[in-house]
């Protein structure tokens, strides 16, 4: 009876024993873990774009008059000095009624007079030049046999440089007047034909980019008919914060990806504008955006883009080919420290590391870390240093 109660009582104990040994064995985790390698990395600026032609040409009416329907449409090719890009009839001088003809009679008759006051102007200041050089001769004979001051001749010399500059004026004046003369005249002149039409033809070849005017129509002079570009000569712009801009320095390498293509194409930073300019995000925040400029690398990869088209560019900032690097996802701070937790013999190790660059994916790790380490990744606030880890599987 005395065996089966020590019997109970062992089995009791062995019961307590195994539920606080349950109770007290240290608990694992699942945790996901990527690797430690060694591999090329970038850091880079993305951001949208939008392409333009470089070289843009606003044709418009060179002479006030009615322009023919413009049968050309965007997209079509135009060359130099060949295609006819626009014909436009000048517009036949208005008549003159009695009154306004009487006015411009009176306005050629002040006319003649002007010119015979700035004739007269012109002659007087002849005169009193010719008076003045020969001053200038007498005082120059005295001078030189003694008999005057040199404040005498200084005196002629003056007169007979003001008097050369008051000629001149005169002369001026005169020319002034007999063209405000012509003008008065053309003016009062009976109105002529108009004669054949005018045509304008392309200064580049290129395409035609818009249309500003299509059909049959009275324009004035300077009005704009077209817009055409050369479109070998493609460019890219694109808006970026201005604390981005200050980061980028024309020559910087660009990626240029969703733009239509399967493979990215490649660009150069020409140009970061020098001024900024506010705009507002679609989320209603107030942005300092300024644009930066790129060239295509090989502008004949541009070839089936047009002017307007959506792109995104990724300006690069920083690349190496052979640096040791985690997912960023991995990287936590510790104080001013960053740190990692390195699986070792399955439990999670709070590793110190010293960081590099880092973009939106990868972290350099400079310090800290060896090739091949394995990782947690996205480490829960409830893991601790020392603590038994289960790695998931995938």
């Amino acid at each position: 009876m005395r065996f089966f109660k020590n019997k109970r009582l062992i089995a009791a104990v062995l019961v307590v024993a195994a539920i606080v040994a349950v109770a007290l064995w240290p608990e694992s985790m699942d945790v996901t873990v990527a690797r430690a390698e060694r591999g090329a990395m970038q850091v880079t600026i993305d951001e949208d774009g939008e392409t333009r032609i470089r070289d843009r040409f606003t044709i418009s009416a060179p002479v006030s008059g009615r322009v023919q329907r413009i049968e050309l449409e965007p997209g079509d090719t135009v060359v130099r000095g060949k295609t006819v890009l626009a014909r436009i009839m000048p517009a036949e001088s208005p008549l003159l009624d009695q009154r306004t003809r009487g006015e411009l009679q009176a306005a050629v008759e002040a006319a003649v007079a002007a010119v015979g006051q700035a004739q007269a102007e012109r002659q007087r200041a002849t005169a009193t030049l010719e008076r003045a050089r020969s001053t200038l001769r007498r005082q120059q004979e005295l001078m030189k046999a003694g008999a005057i001051a040199s404040d005498s001749l200084e005196a002629a010399e003056t007169a007979v440089t003001t008097g050369e500059e008051a000629l001149r004026a005169a002369e001026f004046t005169t020319r002034r007047a007999e063209y405000e003369l012509q003008l008065a005249r053309a003016r009062l002149a009976a109105p002529t034909s108009s004669g054949g039409a005018v045509q304008i033809r392309s200064p580049i070849d290129g395409i035609v980019l818009k249309r500003f005017r299509e059909s049959e129509s009275v324009v004035p002079v300077g009005e704009p008919l077209l817009e055409i570009g050369e479109a070998s000569r493609m460019e890219i712009v694109a808006d970026l914060l201005s604390t981005d801009a200050v980061r980028i320095a024309p020559g910087a390498d660009v990626l240029i990806e969703q733009w239509g293509g399967g493979h990215s194409l490649h660009g150069r930073v020409r140009r970061v504008d020098p001024s900024g300019f506010m705009k507002v995000s679609a989320l209603g925040v107030e942005e300092q955006r300024v644009n930066v400029v790129i060239d295509f690398t090989d502008p004949s990869e541009a070839g089936r883009l047009g002017d307007g088209y959506r792109v995104e560019v990724r300006v690069v900032l920083w690349r190496e080919d052979d640096v040791l690097k985690v997912p960023v996802g991995t990287l936590f701070r510790q104080g001013d420290e960053w740190a990692v937790f390195v699986v070792d013999a399955g439990r999670a190790r709070r590793q110190v590391v010293q960081l590099g660059q880092r973009n939106e994916n990868d972290g350099q790790i400079t310090g800290g870390l060896e090739t091949g380490a394995t990782v947690v990744l996205h480490p829960p606030d409830t893991l601790t240093d020392g603590m038994a880890v289960t790695v998931r599987p995938g």
